[in-house]
């Protein structure tokens, strides 16, 4: 092994880590990789920025804008419409109904966008008609996630392996070459958690003072005529220096103060909203001074200060998931203000679970250095007429509402259907390649309306376009260091005397297992050489070698990291990991199986 090979391993050993304990947002962890393999001269400066020209990059980007069309359009959905109409099926069937539709339609569509909006519908449908969405969101994402790998367009990872193998020299992959591969695990994954949804949980989730574990109570005060709290400052009373209370929002003569300091000053008639234990609150109600409003209490008081003018609407209290490339994401308590929330307050940070913070960790607005990342949850007090607003923000998901996506016109939404159409048929019937029809179908939506360049570069999800223009270079330094047919060699070693069945099941193997810990883009990128060079040194057709990998790195079924519409699932705190690694597992374990025999035929 040279210098360089060890060098190049040890930067992968640090990238995978890295992607595996989330320690950096994966775009930043890209420009790690750009930065690293300069320095070290594993690459020169135009390899370095290749990955941002490359064909599988531009590809994706313009899929993504296809995709952010359809979605504003309402054809997502449109197309999963009849899903409402299935709430009269029992659950046993209800699940591979969902599943199936789900997956059909990412074999065309962003996986992402497809699962995002299925959450939304689901959630709207548990609220209505009390269907368990625990065991229907965790189904739809290991649907899409299959459904993705059935057809050319269907993910990004199978655009990637494509550009990778083009650029070794291997003949392309057309658009449906490898579908009934992709229908036949599909079917196989449909019926086999259809089987084991007995072990999703029952309750679609916690209600929200559970979930938080927050003995807590937003309470509304009234601070009267008498009270010996008036001239005083925060900081003076007993509002202030008390961990179990906080000071949310002071309205005074219809001005509303979402940031109250501690050096205001309280005025008789002042309005507070508070965040309090039952102590506390108990407390507040016994006081002189003070008249505490329950939640649902219309009435009206009888001091004449406040009596011709209504208390503040009702307030409730909601959750909100963060979606990726959310103009939230990065931003702390602290510096989510009002402008940001449309008027909303936060209050508390659920953290999802990662190999960093096994145990879901809490963070109230006391602990404001917590950012926040895809999958977490924000929770927010916010008014009736201010729930809106928080609606229009993009890319979150308030998870205790739901609104239909408002639809231009019926026209704009079959036009952005027929540019689909019209982008797949381009490159199934080969006529352009898959690049090509994808920037034909961009340039449609731009000039038909469908689509304003504002939401494309507000929706677009730039850290995966920065992801893979950080990875493609990695996958250069293999081949220039060599590290690609180092590890093809020592690994005909293992190979030596083995059927073809076991070499493709073993390289299928190891892509799975890496890809349920990174992600399956950057499994891809680090796998695809491998295995043509393995290919090579065998004198073997290198596409079962290729398939091996495309379809084992879209299969991160056994944890809820590997795959993004995973990592937004587990983030709504409905499913433990152990549901991602039985249930995940075992369909994980038979895809491996039927793969290896499948795909070993092909020799």
């Amino acid at each position: 092994m040279s210098l360089e090979i060890a060098i190049l391993f040890f930067i992968i050993v640090v990238v995978i880590i890295l992607f595996a304990l989330e320690v950096f947002p994966i775009d930043k962890i890209a420009f790690f990789i750009l930065a690293t393999l300069l320095l070290t001269n594993l690459v020169s400066p135009e390899e370095a920025i290749s990955g941002f020209s490359s064909p599988a990059t531009i590809t994706v980007l313009a899929l993504m804008i296809i995709a952010i069309g359809l979605e504003a359009n309402g054809v997502i959905d449109w197309l999963a419409g009849g899903l409402k109409n299935l709430r009269i099926l029992p659950v046993f069937l209800m699940v591979p109904a969902f599943m199936l539709i789900a997956g059909s339609i990412s074999a065309f569509i962003n996986t992402t966008a497809v699962v995002i909006v299925f959450i939304k519908i689901i959630t709207e449908l548990s609220a209505r008609y009390n269907i368990p969405s625990s065991k229907l969101l965790l189904p739809i994402s290991f649907a899409g996630i299959i459904g993705g790998s059935c057809t050319l367009m269907g993910t990004s990872t199978n655009l990637i392996v494509n550009a990778v193998a083009v650029e070794r020299g291997i003949e392309r992959f057309s658009f449906f070459e490898f579908t009934w591969y992709g229908v036949i695990f599909m079917i196989i994954t449909i019926i086999m958690v259809s089987l084991l949804i007995k072990f999703l949980p029952r309750s679609g989730k916690n209600k929200i003072s559970e979930d938080y574990n927050l003995d807590e109570y937003i309470t509304k005060v009234i601070i009267q005529k008498d009270s010996g709290s008036i001239g005083k400052s925060i900081q003076e009373s007993f509002l202030y220096d008390n961990d179990d209370i906080e000071v949310l929002r002071l309205k005074r003569n219809g001005i509303i103060n979402d940031w109250p300091g501690k050096f205001t000053t309280l005025k008789e008639g002042d309005q507070l909203l508070l965040r309090c234990n039952l102590e506390n609150l108990l407390k507040l109600k016994d006081s002189e001074g003070f008249t505490v409003i329950k939640e649902g209490d219309k009435r009206k008081l009888a001091d004449p200060i406040i009596d011709s003018e209504e208390l503040e609407e009702n307030v409730q209290v909601v959750e909100i998931l963060m979606l990726p490339n959310s103009p939230l994401i990065g931003k702390n308590i602290k510096t989510v203000g009002w402008y940001d929330l449309h008027g909303a307050v936060p209050l508390a940070i659920r953290k999802r679970r990662n190999f960093r913070n096994p145990k879901r960790r809490i963070f109230n607005r006391g602990k404001d250095e917590i950012e926040l990342r895809v999958g977490d949850r924000l929770l927010v007090e916010v008014t009736e007429s201010a729930l809106d607003e928080l609606r229009k923000i993009e890319n979150i998901t308030i998870l205790e509402q739901h609104k239909n996506i408002e639809v231009t016109t019926k026209t704009k939404r079959f036009l952005s259907l027929s540019i689909l159409l019209v982008v797949i048929a381009l490159s199934a019937f080969s006529i352009f390649p898959i690049l090509k029809s994808a920037i034909i179908g961009c340039f449609l939506m731009i000039f038909t309306k469908c689509i304003d360049l504002g939401k494309i570069y507000a929706q677009v999800n730039w850290q995966i376009i920065f992801l893979l223009a950080g990875m493609i270079p990695l996958g250069v330094a293999m081949n220039n260091t060599g590290a690609d047919q180092w590890i093809s060699d020592q690994l005909l070693l293992v190979f030596e005397n083995q059927t073809d069945t076991v070499i493709i099941g073993i390289l299928f193997l190891v892509t799975m297992i890496l890809s349920g810990f990174i992600s399956n883009n950057a499994t891809a990128i680090i796998i695809t050489p491998i295995a043509i060079s393995i290919a090579a040194s065998l004198q073997m057709d290198p596409k079962p070698f290729i398939l091996s990998v495309l379809f084992a790195s879209n299969f991160s079924f056994f944890t809820p990291v590997g795959y993004q519409t995973n990592t937004i699932i587990y983030g709504m705190g409905i499913y433990r990991f152990r549901h991602f690694f039985i249930i995940g597992g075992l369909v994980s374990l038979v895809l491996w199986v039927t793969a290896s025999l499948l795909l070993s035929t092909g020799f």
